[in-house]
């Protein structure tokens, strides 16, 4: 889909370019990234809920307050080197975005815990199932 500002012959001169059309919905939740080891050590421990699952483990907290989703990530060594953690973190982290924002629930903080062999080599629609799975048992519907 063309923009109506854009030129009609699809050539732009510099400085004359049309501007980006975002297919994104402007409804969805804003969702932080958690980095500080206090909030991840806040998840693991109760009154916070665990749920595994075969590709990864969910923590999830209620913080109690009126504020976004908050997710973090993590893998262990366990995992694999560095090539092998980064690849699974990428991974959780696209099937946190579009699963999140419609079955995460507003102020609670989620913590997925990547696995050995099952976060990198499951199939990425079953990789998003098994986190809708854990979401549903740890909201207890």
């Amino acid at each position: 889909m063309t923009p109506p500002e854009a030129p009609k012959d699809g050539n732009a001169a510099r400085g004359d370019t049309p501007p980006a059309v975002s297919v994104c919905p402007h409804d969805t939740q804003k969702i932080e990234v958690m980095a500080k080891r206090r909030d991840f050590l806040a998840c693991a421990r109760p009154p916070a809920r665990k749920q595994g699952t075969k590709a990864m483990m969910v923590q999830g907290r209620n913080r109690r307050d009126d504020g976004g989703i908050r997710m973090g990530f993590t893998c262990s060594k366990k995992v694999g080197n560095a090539v092998a953690r980064n690849r699974a973190k990428r991974r959780l982290r696209e099937a946190a975005r579009m699963i999140l924002p419609t079955h995460g629930r507003p102020g609670w903080d989620y913590v997925l815990i990547g696995r050995a062999v099952e976060t990198a080599q499951r199939p990425f629609e079953e990789l998003k199932r098994d986190l809708i799975y854990a979401l549903k048992k740890i909201h207890g519907q």
